[in-house]
């Protein structure tokens, strides 16, 4: 079979086809769209200019709101422009675009909060050597190889997946361009992506998985071994928010990603797809803001700051 594509365009998944629903939906992902940035940034900006939060684990949860503000950007402007003009197509080279960032966006995320898990264990198990093990040339180096490794991973499956032709149908099962959809509606032979994504997407979470787990066997026995109370739980709180993302970011991606596609309905797409793309980016400063008493306190100093200006 020919691998040149017949479509020129691909039609998204509408979350109605009734005109108020439509608006209603626009005005919701407007309203988590704006939390969502003012949140992320609100944190970008207190790491940046609070100089007690110039340390690695505030480096990397200001990369971690950059990469949430990306993602969600990715996904839901187009969504959002769709439903207010009643359309539901996106353009062939929109849709490469869209994969490819997703994926890049999405799996550096995931290698970031294993470097974040890395960096509460270097300084819970080892904290006379951390600011060797975690010196800003580490911690530069340790962003980059986030960014580098997820890029090519996405340039992997982005180009695996567009050399497929699309003559089937160009109406795609998901509110944005999605791997798995359009594997569902291209007319060649998927079982090589199939195999790819499946062996690599579980091969990769469960190694960063893994890393993580082990990182938290040490830190959960190296904390027990502290005498006081006051030791364990400031130890403890400075992991709760780090360990609260983890569980809902891979919760997420096992239940959405990591079984075959031809048995997924459309309903168990759309609802983790939501929650991963959308939801998950705005609650992040949420639980780093609430679970942390240095992001907390940094936060109310600026804010006075502004108002007694």
């Amino acid at each position: 079979m020919s691998n040149q594509t017949s479509v020129g365009e691909f039609l998204l998944l509408e979350f109605s086809n009734t005109r108020e629903l439509q608006l209603l939906h626009f005005a919701t992902f407007l309203l988590i769209y704006l939390t969502t940035l003012v949140g992320n940034l609100l944190i970008i900006t207190t790491v940046g200019l609070d100089h007690n939060l110039h340390s690695p684990m505030y480096f990397f949860l200001a990369n971690l709101s950059f990469l949430d503000i990306s993602y969600i950007s990715v996904t839901i402007p187009k969504s959002m422009v769709n439903s207010l003009i009643n359309s539901r197509q996106i353009s062939y080279s929109g849709c490469v675009a869209q994969v490819y960032l997703v994926i890049t966006f999405a799996d550096a995320e995931l290698f970031l909060l294993t470097a974040m898990a890395y960096d509460r264990y270097a300084a819970i198990c080892h904290p006379l050597y951390y600011r060797v093990l975690m010196s800003w040339c580490v911690c530069v180096e340790m962003a980059a190889g986030c960014w580098i490794g997820s890029m090519l991973y996405s340039v992997v499956h982005t180009a695996n997946t567009f050399r497929l032709s699309f003559c089937k149908s160009n109406t795609i099962g998901q509110f944005f361009c999605d791997v798995p959809q359009l594997l569902k509606i291209s007319c060649s032979d998927t079982y090589v992506n199939d195999i790819l994504m499946f062996v690599l997407g579980y091969s990769l979470a469960s190694i960063c998985f893994s890393i993580i787990l082990v990182s938290y066997v040490y830190i959960f026995s190296t904390v027990l071994k502290i005498p006081s109370t006051q030791g364990r739980y400031k130890a403890f709180s400075t992991c709760t928010s780090h360990v609260t993302v983890v569980v809902l970011y891979y919760g997420t991606i096992f239940f959405r990603y990591l079984k075959p596609t031809s048995k997924n309905s459309q309903d168990q797409e759309m609802a983790p797809s939501v929650i991963y793309f959308i939801v998950i980016p705005m609650l992040n400063p949420i639980i780093y803001s609430l679970r942390n008493q240095e992001v907390k306190r940094a936060l109310h100093n600026m804010v006075c700051r502004k108002f007694n200006k």
